[in-house]
């Protein structure tokens, strides 16, 4: 194409634009091309702009890597957060991405993952080239290289456990991947990354330390005190503004520790791995436990417009929305908060996992591990108290899950998995656009249903009636979910807190969703939380 009629094109005047101003937002949203130098760039690369009609630009590592193009040693374009269109959008190949960073394709294979997403192998291939520039194996291949840079910089493990936990078949095979993607060996990419920031953390014996980037700005004590004040005893543990619990991954129990990173807009993690397999899923669950990916300024800008929000989007950058580390797990907890306090939420499922979740040794403590859905199907008529058709509700759920009758998890459209949570007794809108918004990082669910979401929009100055609210949230779309997590916190905060006067009368209602920060007790209370 002639460089006039490129530059016409909007959207390649509009990246290249980003390219030229160096402007770091941008960074992850696509990658910049530069085949007169064979390299590929992220758009906040301090080399010299080339010319437009050397420039081509890609959505993926992989697109770049299959139009022969090796990753700059400058500016490490794939050491930044990635794009935010994974978790806005809900098409098959957003779908797709989710599942191969949870290393669906090392497990299953292509044909597992175009299982999955209900597709031939061969079509799913036709379907992610056209749209993302790569099929499925350049895709989970530009995945496991990515894991092994990030591991031979982040850790000191040996090369050939890395080449392992990435995915690779062999040493040899990460090597020569390696060597292909960056045009260094791994030694030569640990060395210089220990000349530029020094060596990695060490953790304890059998402990690995990993640094995950997110976009900035980043409120990570924002999702760290909502998990605080969910904290389930036995499987969780949080104090002093680190988040430590054990959960099940495919290769077995873990115990991973979470907290802000000291040194850039990020997360800092420490597990204990039954295998190193299983890093890759667990960096993926983590990376949508934390909504790293979000693009905060566009959020900010959009939600910022609004007056009553504004306040508060300005009080409180970067805030994000939290996702899950176990969908199953997501929803029999969203089930059995439905219409009580976080605290009687939280009472609930501490006996639950202490009477049903299995015992797991890790870090030199006894752990519990959340019930599986047969072990809930099995044995929760015994455990869980309440209205009996709530435990019914409960108990035919998990039995359908434990059947595969049910499926909740991230390559699921949200349409259906909306459809699917409705279909079943005992759960209503609220629980299916709660389990939506955190399994599979729907950044548009706005809970008018939500009694403390309707009181922290009073606090703002906005209506406070359900439908009145959702007509004034359609201003705010694609992003609800984001100011659902800012009318919670207005709904939560102390009165020398708030960001917008207070209504004179009231009454101030604690959700399952909404940040626990007040004592909520009184049948009248629990009965206007119903959802």
């Amino acid at each position: 194409m002639p460089v006039t009629d490129r530059l016409r094109d909007p959207e390649f005047r509009e990246r290249y634009r980003a390219m030229s101003s160096r402007d770091a937002r941008f960074d992850g949203q696509f990658i910049t091309g530069v085949h007169s130098t064979g390299i590929y760039c992220r758009p906040s690369c301090p080399a010299t702009t080339p010319k437009p009609e050397h420039v081509r630009f890609y959505l993926t590592a992989a697109a770049a890597h299959e139009a022969g193009l090796r990753a700059c040693k400058r500016c490490l374009p794939d050491a930044v957060p990635g794009s935010p269109r994974w978790d806005l959008d809900d098409e098959l190949a957003s779908r797709a991405m989710r599942l191969i960073g949870d290393g669906v394709v090392e497990r299953e294979g292509v044909p597992g993952l175009a299982a999955r997403l209900g597709y031939t192998p061969r079509h799913l291939g036709r379907i992610l080239t056209a749209e993302l520039g790569a099929g499925p194996l350049a895709l989970a291949r530009a995945h496991r290289a990515q894991t092994a840079r990030a591991l031979l910089v982040g850790s000191d493990l040996p090369v050939a456990d890395i080449a392992f936990a990435a995915g690779f078949g062999s040493v040899r095979q990460c090597n020569d991947t390696v060597r292909a993607v960056y045009e260094r060996t791994p030694s030569e990419l640990r060395a210089l990354a220990r000349r530029r920031r020094g060596a990695p953390e060490h953790g304890d014996a059998g402990q690995l330390v990993l640094r995950l980037p997110a976009r900035a700005p980043f409120d990570a004590g924002g999702v760290l005190d909502w998990l605080d004040a969910r904290t389930v005893a036995g499987m969780e543990a949080s104090a002093d503004g680190v988040f430590t619990r054990a959960l099940r991954l495919p290769g077995g129990p873990a115990l991973v520790r979470l907290e802000a990173d000291r040194d850039d807009p990020g997360v800092r993690v420490t597990a204990h791995l039954a295998s190193l397999a299983d890093l890759p899923p667990l960096v993926s669950r983590v990376r949508r436990l934390f909504d790293l990916d979000a693009d905060a300024e566009a959020i900010s800008a959009a939600l910022g417009a609004d007056p009553a929000l504004a306040p508060s989007v300005a009080a409180e950058p970067g805030m994000r929305v939290p996702g899950c580390l176990d969908p199953h797990e997501l929803l029999i907890r969203a089930m059995l908060g439905q219409q009580v306090s976080v605290a009687s939420a939280r009472t609930a499922l501490t006996r639950l996992v202490a009477a049903l979740g299995e015992p797991a040794e890790l870090g030199g403590t006894t752990w519990r591990l959340f019930p599986t859905a047969a072990a809930i199907a099995e044995r929760g008529g015994e455990v869980l108290r309440g209205p009996a058709a709530r435990v019914a509700a409960v108990i035919g759920t998990a039995e359908a899950l434990a059947t595969g009758d049910l499926r909740v998890d991230v390559d699921v459209p949200r349409d259906e998995l909306r459809a699917s949570l409705l279909a079943r007794p005992g759960i209503g809108p609220w629980t299916a656009g709660y389990v939506a918004m955190r399994v599979t990082g729907d950044p548009d669910v706005l809970l008018t249903g939500d009694a403390a979401l309707r009181t922290g929009a009073a606090r703002l100055g906005l209506p406070g009636g359900a439908r009145e609210l959702e007509r004034r949230g359609a201003t705010w779309a694609p992003w609800r979910s984001y100011a659902s997590m800012h009318l919670w916190r207005a709904a939560s905060a102390r009165p020398a807190d708030r960001v917008a006067p207070v209504p004179p009368s009231g009454t101030t209602v604690e959700s399952i969703a909404g940040p626990a920060r007040s004592v909520v007790s009184g049948r009248q209370v629990r009965a206007a939380a119903a959802r």
